[in-house]
């Protein structure tokens, strides 16, 4: 059987793509090569760079910008951004992942009503949204009001440039990229296989934890890695609502390039951040394989 598949002439040219296949894929490849390749490519030559005195940029070799990536100060930087993105993905899968099967488990009226629903705050700027958050958290704001209203005898609350409204700001920034995933996962469950799970004895949490979270795995795979990586480099709901008391490596990048003009330097932070997404997309592609 190994002898003949790769000898069927047929076959091998039937899953061959043909240059119809090449001129389809051509916008993506180009685009890829333009703003993803190119760019990294720069990015990590200028890494390897000096700068002068007024801040250009010396076209010669030193490892000194990555030795100063690991000095203290940056590397509590990157735990915060680290700890921050997983506080937020843990909370968007927690949060997500039950929308996202009732979504997919509903009738098709309904699930396309909700799917609209998660696609709503798509429809807004970005910018305004978070400064609605602005608005509800600060201390004279939305939360406070009600509230006081309710004569809760709680608060004032002090929301606003803590670590919570960043946080706050991640989630609400990120949970749909978290609840699509895994409704595309949800969505193709074969129910036969959880009702055999129960046939064969499991309950309500045998049949979630070793049949329907498995399955759906690649979704949270998905939703983990679209939620985690831009967390970590999100720079403007830290400055917005964070107030720039609890700086992010994208902080730091941002910094880097706009006001200390240390091309280089911020080039390495940009590749250390690069380097983080690799190793974070293989720790979720052997999770998956495992657990396929």
């Amino acid at each position: 059987m190994h002898a003949l598949t790769p000898a069927t002439p047929g076959v091998s040219d039937h899953n061959r793509p043909g240059w119809k296949a090449w001129a389809l894929l051509m916008p993506m490849v180009l685009w890829l090569l333009l703003f993803v390749v190119v760019p990294g490519l720069i990015l990590l030559v200028y890494s390897f760079c000096e700068r002068d005195e007024i801040g250009g940029v010396v076209y010669s070799f030193t490892w000194r910008n990555f030795e100063r990536v690991f000095d203290p100060v940056y590397l509590r930087i990157f735990w915060r951004s680290i700890l921050y993105a997983g506080i937020t993905t843990i909370i968007c899968a927690v949060v997500g992942y039950p929308v996202a099967y009732y979504m997919a488990r509903a009738g098709e009226a309904l699930r396309n009503r909700l799917l609209l629903l998660v696609m709503v705050p798509f429809w807004t700027s970005f910018l305004i949204r978070t400064y609605a958050w602005i608005t509800i958290l600060k201390q004279e704001g939305l939360l406070n009001s009600l509230v006081q209203a309710m004569n809760l005898n709680l608060g004032p609350f002090n929301l606003l440039y803590t670590p919570t409204a960043v946080v706050i700001g991640l989630v609400y920034a990120y949970l749909p990229f978290m609840i699509l995933p895994i409704y595309g996962s949800a969505e193709k469950l074969d129910n036969s296989l959880i009702e055999a799970a129960y046939d064969l004895g499991a309950g309500p949490v045998r049949a979630f934890s070793s049949v329907i979270v498995p399955l759906t795995m690649p979704g949270i795979a998905a939703g983990t890695l679209l939620v985690f990586v831009p967390a970590i480099g999100m720079f403007a709901i830290t400055d917005l609502m964070g107030g720039a008391k609890v700086p992010m490596i994208g902080n730091v990048i941002q910094n880097q390039f706009l006001q200390a003009r240390d091309w280089p330097f911020g080039a390495a932070l940009g590749v250390i951040f690069m380097l983080m997404f690799v190793l974070t997309y293989v720790i979720l592609q052997r999770r998956g394989s495992r657990a396929a």
